[in-house]
């Protein structure tokens, strides 16, 4: 049963850093990435057709977007990696894809520098703890900043 390492796609500038660094742990201990992205919920938009089109081009673009990162991530680590699509905020659907799926053992974040702080799914993480679907959960925190290099010494 292979590892797991969870990374949550969203759109910070820092996802490069956590996916390069999973990617590559991944790689040297025979586990597989697992690349989560989020979408969020619809509004109570007052016409369903409206909201079912939006929804399903949201849908369209995070399988787009994982397919391409899924690219980089199978050429990193080796493996092709697991694709999950889940609607809602980002820690909610972490306890549900860890819940989900028990191969899931740790979950890759990385962190902003600078002024922003680390980034809100950072900060959500470390305020609720590292129990997820009733369950200890290691995460690393990578710097948002590693080059390449830095990632390769450290993986």
């Amino acid at each position: 049963m292979p590892r797991k390492f969870l990374v949550v796609v969203d759109d910070s500038p820092e996802l490069d850093a956590a996916l390069r660094y999973a990617s590559r742990r991944a790689r040297s201990t025979g586990g597989r990435v697992a690349l989560l992205r989020v979408i969020p919920r619809g509004s109570d938009e007052h016409w369903s057709g409206v909201r079912e089109a939006i929804e399903r081009e949201q849908r369209e673009e995070a399988e787009a977007l994982l397919a391409r990162l899924g690219e980089e991530a199978a050429e990193r680590s080796g493996a092709q990696p697991l694709f999950l699509i889940e609607e809602g905020e980002a820690p909610e659907a972490i306890r549900k894809v860890v819940g989900e799926d028990a191969e899931i053992k740790i979950l890759v974040l990385a962190a902003g520098s600078g002024a922003r702080g680390p980034g809100p799914l950072v900060t959500a993480v470390l305020k609720q703890g590292a129990t997820f679907a009733g369950r200890k959960l290691p995460v690393t925190i990578v710097p948002g900043e590693l080059t390449e290099t830095d990632i390769e010494d450290l993986a």
